[in-house]
């Protein structure tokens, strides 16, 4: 009998030359295989080279055409660059001038404020000036008028020369009787006011003659009395006062007793209503003096 091994390995087993020859059909499909791969890679490098130089001349000719552009971009940018620096500086010089300005302007306003006070001391003065030459024109009206006529602080009115009291002391005071003293020893006697003329040249000469705000202590003695018989007025070159409209309302009214001499004052409301009575030795008061002229 035959050995069933050998049976099986003649039936199931491969022989060498089998074996090779399937081994050389293989190897020939896998030469064939790694030749083809290698074609293909050799295909993708040519390609790739191809495609990276086609990619830098893309990018170097982009190059080429952005950089006029990118250039004028870059100038405008530094030129906005400057011109920002330029509104910055021109911003800090005009707050600087304004600042400045607004300094002059505060210093101006100082200023003007200073002129102003000045102008109204200077319009003062000027007033006071003005005044100060009315007068001395009118004294030197007065002793033109006067030279020769009467004496040196005398007022000349048509032919009699008057002498105020206040003009030499506007706070020298003296009662009636001792008015009269001075006016006598100055070569005259106490005003004798004779027509309205004369009223209006007293009225108008003391309106300035004020040494207190009581209108009852401005006023002047004059040569007028009821010491005789009161109620009756006789001036002291006796002659009789019989014209009532020149004493201020209720006047005379002999109030406190013994009010009987007569006194002028200047009255704004009226000027013709410019006397009233008081107590002759008690009362002290400025005087008017009146002597003929030369």
């Amino acid at each position: 009998m035959e050995s069933p091994q050998k049976g099986t390995n003649g039936n199931k087993g491969t022989s060498f030359h089998e074996m090779f020859g399937q081994g050389g059909y293989t190897f020939s499909n896998y030469r064939l295989v790694i030749l083809c791969l290698g074609l293909l890679n050799a295909v993708l490098l040519i390609a790739a080279v191809a495609i990276g130089i086609k990619c830098a001349r893309v990018k170097e000719g982009s190059l080429h055409i952005s950089h006029p552009t990118a250039a004028q971009l870059i100038s405008e940018l530094a030129d906005l660059r400057s011109n920002h620096s330029d509104m910055i500086e021109a911003e800090v010089e005009a707050k600087t001038t304004l600042e400045r300005a607004i300094k002059s302007h505060a210093q101006l306003k100082v200023k003007i404020e200073q002129l102003k006070t000045n102008n109204d001391v200077y319009q003062r003065q000027i007033e006071a000036l003005r005044a100060e030459k009315t007068n001395l024109q009118v004294n030197i009206s007065s002793m033109e008028g006067t030279c020769g006529r009467c004496l040196s602080g005398w007022i000349l009115l048509n032919s009699s020369c008057y002498f105020f009291s206040y003009t030499e002391s506007s706070t020298v005071k003296k009662n009636w009787p001792d008015s009269r003293a001075d006016c006598i020893s100055r070569g005259s006697d106490l005003i004798v006011i004779d027509d309205q003329e004369e009223q209006k040249f007293v009225s108008s000469s003391i309106t300035n003659m004020r040494s207190a705000n009581n209108v009852w202590e401005n006023g002047f003695w004059i040569g007028l009395t009821d010491i005789d018989v009161e109620g009756k007025w006789v001036w002291i070159n006796n002659v009789t006062e019989v014209e009532q409209r020149y004493w201020m309302p209720g006047e005379p009214n002999n109030q406190h007793q013994g009010e009987d001499c007569a006194i002028a004052v200047y009255s704004s409301s009226n000027p013709w209503e410019t006397r009233y009575d008081g107590r002759c030795s008690v009362k002290k008061l400025h005087w008017i003096c009146e002597t003929r002229s030369r």
